[in-house]
């Protein structure tokens, strides 16, 4: 369960998130964690390295979406370190597996203590700049012509309790194809940040995100043409 003073840094610091106008999918749920400035992170595979003072505090938010344009599942990253006088002193987020710098050397995408980021039209990869995207080899086609393509795809946390196969991967890519989009390039916030039932502890979504998986499944098995 996520304690109030988490949950209050969480609300608090929470990112501006600025979704294509287009957009299908947004965030299910934000698992939150508070970690010192060496913590590890307990959803990714990194231990994040903010400038921050040692007796600064980052708040970890495993961003959970049902969705990405290509897959069932989909799970993204935003780091915020705060220092010793809770201001925000750096923040990173998840770039395709990766992860960029977030707050800008001049601070200016910075807002009451709110890291202002762009989200990949479908993918749901993060950058402070919009410019970004445009620049990947499938920023277009990933929307429209590949839509779907990768299936059920989770991540190893999930290895045993969740499985796919080619019948599951052709139901989600059939079903995500009547999602497929060109992108308008033109972003708007999302507005989240007061939403108390979108903030969860970690623990508590890594819990509920198999629930959810195979809740969906079923959901695109009864409305599935071809079953």
């Amino acid at each position: 369960m996520l304690g109030a003073e988490e949950l209050r840094l969480a609300m608090r610091h929470a990112p501006i998130l600025l979704f294509d106008e287009r957009e299908p999918f947004f965030p299910a749920r934000f698992g939150i964690t508070v970690l010192r400035q060496d913590g590890s992170s307990p959803s990714f595979a990194r231990r994040p390295d903010l400038k921050c003072p040692p007796s600064g505090r980052v708040i970890e938010y495993a961003i959970y979406y049902d969705y990405d344009i290509q897959h069932l599942y989909d799970l993204e990253h935003v780091w915020v370190a705060l220092d010793e006088d809770g201001e925000v002193a750096d923040a990173e987020a998840s770039f395709h597996g990766r992860y960029l710098k977030s707050l800008l050397p001049d601070r200016s995408n910075l807002t009451d203590g709110r890291v202002s980021l762009y989200v990949q039209p479908g993918k749901h990869a993060l950058s402070p700049l919009p410019d970004v995207f445009p620049l990947l080899p499938e920023f277009e086609s990933c929307t429209s012509e590949t839509a779907g393509a990768a299936g059920l795809d989770f991540g190893d946390f999930l290895r045993g309790e969740l499985e796919t196969n080619e019948e599951i991967d052709r139901r989600v890519e059939r079903y995500l194809r009547t999602f497929a989009f060109t992108p308008a390039s033109a972003y708007r916030e999302w507005a989240y940040a007061d939403r108390r039932e979108l903030f969860v502890s970690w623990p508590d979504l890594s819990a509920e995100i198999p629930r959810r998986v195979r809740r969906e499944l079923e959901h695109i098995g009864e409305h599935d043409p071809y079953p």
